[in-house]
């Protein structure tokens, strides 16, 4: 199976683009790292790529005149690799209909929070505010939606009578970093695709809720 080419856009500590570079150490896997773009200089991300010998990439966001702007100039770079997947891992950009678009059906984001609840940001702090039993977190094919798009997988993690914000965060972030990783393996794989009427695997349009996983 050809190598599936993968660029990885973040803006933080990069601990999901972590896990999806350990989940490739697999054998089998098809998945590869193309490059990683960081908006910012300081993302402890790019260390991490440096150190698994992946070419980086900085764009500034301030340096540009407008999302317009930043967004062409991003494409630019990101299509210089030649991906077939691009990841959104962190990435704290809200993006333009027109970046979406060129990348649809190939643009993959994980939101902490069982979507379509609490999207935007503050997952963890308004799970308990409303009192849920279960949390955790999603992985969907990026639309112009703001943390819409279809579903691809979810994790579900029991909410504990005694979580704080910063316990039941921790608790979901492990969860992305099994579901992220599966989720790129998939689509490398050619089993996971968006179709007309959503996200698919293996041909069969998956549910509403996407592919769930119970911890």
């Amino acid at each position: 199976m050809a190598d599936c080419n993968v660029v990885v856009l973040i803006s933080g500590s990069g601990s999901n683009l972590q896990a999806l570079i350990d989940s490739i150490a697999h054998d089998g896997n098809p998945a590869r790292i193309a490059a990683v773009i960081s908006n910012r200089a300081d993302a402890y991300g790019l260390e991490r790529a440096k150190q698994a010998g992946i070419a980086t990439r900085v764009l500034d966001h301030k340096q540009f005149d407008g999302r317009d702007a930043f967004d062409a100039a991003l494409i630019e770079t990101i299509d210089g690799f030649d991906p077939q997947l691009v990841v959104l891992a962190g990435f704290m950009r809200i993006l333009t209909g027109g970046f979406v678009r060129h990348y649809e059906g190939r643009l993959l984001n994980i939101h902490p929070s069982l979507l379509p609840k609490y999207k935007g940001l503050h997952t963890h702090q308004r799970a308990l505010e409303a009192g849920d039993r279960e949390h955790g977190c999603s992985v969907h094919f990026v639309t112009e939606e703001l943390d819409g798009g279809p579903l691809v997988v979810q994790a579900v993690v029991p909410v504990e009578s005694d979580d704080t914000p910063e316990s039941l965060a921790q608790r979901v972030h492990g969860q992305e970093h099994h579901i992220y990783p599966l989720a790129m393996r998939w689509f490398a794989e050619g089993r996971l695709r968006l179709g007309q009427t959503g996200a698919q695997l293996d041909g069969k349009d998956l549910p509403a809720t996407g592919h769930l996983i119970r911890t």
